[in-house]
């Protein structure tokens, strides 16, 4: 059922993405963490409320998802569905994978911020401020196609091959729990005045979630790429340059793979922040870029949930 489930929910979100119409898990998060935020980030002990808040958030998401699945919806199948095989469950599996994953509208919006970029610069701004946390109101063409190219490695991470990974180990419980920690961490996971006491524990706690997965995208697109000798290498010579330990993996595989230049200083919340450069060639992005960018990303993803299937399949 886990097969089934992944695959079913994997194809869902490759045709419809996340529509904007439809109420998405991910915003409730985030409205939590909102009112929670506004309510203890001030005063003392800074850094006790914000661990309190991410580890009784993140606790009570596996709890309540693991009783949904192992208690609640079983009761629902006995009840209404004797002898289907846990339709119920298998169901929700399905809408949650779907609402977990997010690799069809990262690619969209990604391209979305090309496309607007080629109308004016002021569009390309405004569409990459949609998937970036830096300020954009400054950034020029080639730092606007930087940061969607960055995004998109970085996210291929958080936002495919880590939820494909917790869910391989831990069923839909890990993989909710784990889209919980990620947004937490894109939150208030910041080393700025307002959230580098508050939100050290997120941070940190999104660090280890992420640390197998951000590997294994990196290997996964170098495993696609052309020249994977060579590309191996310029990960294991720059994936650390990042200032996060994680997202300099995804990164430095994908700047390798179109030989650019990644990272710079960028601006949050009004605060410069320095990255040092993943790549040495400075030279222009173009639209030719992007498509093999989405291209490395969507097979890197194919090749992740082939994996996973076979896994899941061998194990049952």
């Amino acid at each position: 059922m886990k097969t089934l489930s992944l695959f079913l929910g994997w194809i869902l979100d490759l045709w419809f993405g996340d529509p904007a119409w439809l109420p998405h898990p991910v915003v409730a998060f985030g409205k939590w963490i909102s009112f929670w935020e506004h309510r203890l980030n001030h005063g003392l002990r800074r850094k006790l409320k914000g661990a309190l808040l991410a580890l009784i958030t993140i606790a009570l998401t596996f709890a309540l998802t693991w009783l949904l699945f192992n208690k609640l919806t079983p009761l629902i199948d006995d009840a209404l569905l004797p002898n289907r095989g846990g339709i119920v469950g298998v169901a929700l599996s399905i809408i949650f994978i779907f609402f977990c994953l997010a690799g069809h509208t990262l690619r969209r919006e990604v391209r979305d911020v090309f496309l607007a970029l080629d109308r004016s610069l002021d569009e390309g701004r405004r569409q990459v401020a949609r998937i970036v946390g830096r300020d954009t109101a400054n950034l020029s063409a080639q730092e606007v196609r930087t940061a969607a190219l960055e995004t998109l490695a970085e996210n291929l991470s958080d936002g495919v091959v880590a939820p494909l990974f917790w869910f391989a180990l831990l069923g839909v419980p890990g993989m909710l729990t784990y889209k919980m920690i990620n947004t937490l961490d894109s939150m208030i996971g910041y080393r700025t005045e307002r959230y580098k006491d508050f939100g050290c524990w997120a941070a940190r706690i999104d660090d280890v979630a992420n640390y197998i997965p951000a590997r294994l995208t990196a290997l996964l697109m170098i495993c696609i790429s052309p020249n994977p000798t060579s590309h191996f290498s310029f990960v294991k010579k720059y994936a650390k340059c990042h200032a996060s330990p994680n997202s300099g993996y995804p990164e430095a595989a994908l700047a390798g793979i179109l030989d650019c230049r990644f990272g710079g200083t960028h601006d949050y919340f009004g605060e410069a922040v320095v990255k040092p450069y993943i790549g040495d060639n400075p030279r222009p992005l173009t639209t030719a870029d992007l498509h093999i960018s989405l291209r490395v990303c969507f097979l890197a993803e194919l090749l992740a949930v082939v994996i996973i299937e076979l896994l899941l399949w061998f194990s049952i």
